[in-house]
């Protein structure tokens, strides 16, 4: 099993099925700091150096969370031009700047390959919170949380389930993680959903086939659908060559009440990454379902923080020191409630 103290998150390709479940463990223990039933204070005076360097909102807002509810601090820089790299500072130069400061670094920029690159400086752990088009580890954890946890409302689990992954397969860094991740687990079917142009990529669909899953291959949604978990992406058109490219594809893959009656079924589990391209001419995931019980994607957000946290703890090693540093929560939160 990996050994998390101290390393860098920066690629699903560094976790086996062992070390994913000793994750889902941890994060299962920070539930109830999340739902703030209790605080804990066992990273009281740790800095987390949140570097965003690419527009994010949930991924850098729940890395923030994530080491606040830890009893950590927070320092942020976001986009390029607020950073010493629009001055021709190299990314192993930051590294050794900013690692000076913090405790761990949760990073994202638009570059394949650049936080992998910026933690060869570092001096202390560094979190892939997304790089380019190539990986988004975290999110493939909690999306993977996220479908073990919906699944077992039906009594199934993710061995052996059937997942349809659909829209801009292509550049959508998240599903190229989910897969990777998913195929440590046994007799999945995958069906991968998307226009000719923006398919999955070969290398990806060679790790999915070299473990013995399933795999078809198709363009349309309908009759494709009827899957355990329904992944929708949004297509990603700020890493198209040009938006007039990106133009084509938008609006192709909508799911709507009406689509999801016709072609999923009832107890379809509907998931999107976020953020959801709410536009009329997108629309991925109409407004229509926002009361389906089967819609999981704020379910996926909070499931976000839960891996965040574990995360965080494995990383500095006190995973078996949160309930130590426990004291009480003297503010109202609806979040007990739930």
């Amino acid at each position: 099993m990996f050994s998390f103290q101290g390393e860098n998150i920066l690629s699903v390709n560094q976790l086996d099925r062992d070390s994913i479940e000793h994750i889902f463990s941890i994060a299962k223990k920070m539930e109830p700091y999340a739902k703030k039933q209790k605080r804990t204070q066992v990273l009281n005076g740790a800095i987390l150096a949140n570097l965003f360097f690419e527009p994010s909102t949930r991924t850098r807002v729940s890395f923030g969370t994530a080491f606040n509810l830890l009893g950590g601090l927070v320092r942020e820089t976001t986009g390029m031009q607020s950073s010493a790299l629009a001055k021709g500072e190299s990314l192993y130069d930051t590294a050794r700047v900013i690692s000076a400061y913090a405790d761990a670094v949760a990073m994202r920029h638009p570059d394949a390959g650049s936080v992998a690159e910026f933690a060869t400086g570092s001096d202390v752990p560094v979190i892939n919170g997304g790089d380019g088009p190539n990986e988004h580890p975290t999110q493939a954890l909690l999306d993977l949380l996220t479908i073990d946890r919906e699944l077992s409302r039906f009594g199934t689990g993710i061995d052996g389930m059937h997942i349809a992954l659909v829209g801009d397969l292509k550049y959508g860094r998240t599903v190229h993680s989910l897969s990777k991740l998913l195929s440590h687990y046994k007799d999945i079917r995958f069906t991968m959903v998307a226009p000719d142009g923006l398919q999955m990529p070969q290398s990806i669909l060679d790790v999915v086939d070299n473990a013995g899953h399933r795999i078809e291959v198709v363009s349309k949604m309908e009759g494709n659908l009827a899957a355990d978990i329904v992944y929708q992406t949004r297509i990603q058109e700020e890493r198209f060559p040009s938006q007039e490219e990106a133009n084509k594809y938008r609006g192709g893959f909508r799911i709507s009440q009406a689509i999801y009656d016709a072609h999923c079924k009832p107890s379809s589990v509907l998931m999107h990454p976020l953020p959801r391209d709410s536009r009329s001419d997108a629309n991925e995931l109409d407004n229509d379902l926002n009361n389906n019980d089967n819609l999981a994607i704020f379910r996926q957000v909070q499931n976000g923080v839960l891996i965040r946290m574990a995360l965080f703890a494995l990383t500095l090693g006190v995973e078996n020191q949160v309930e130590k540093y426990e004291v009480e929560v003297p503010w109202f939160s609806r979040k007990r409630e739930s």
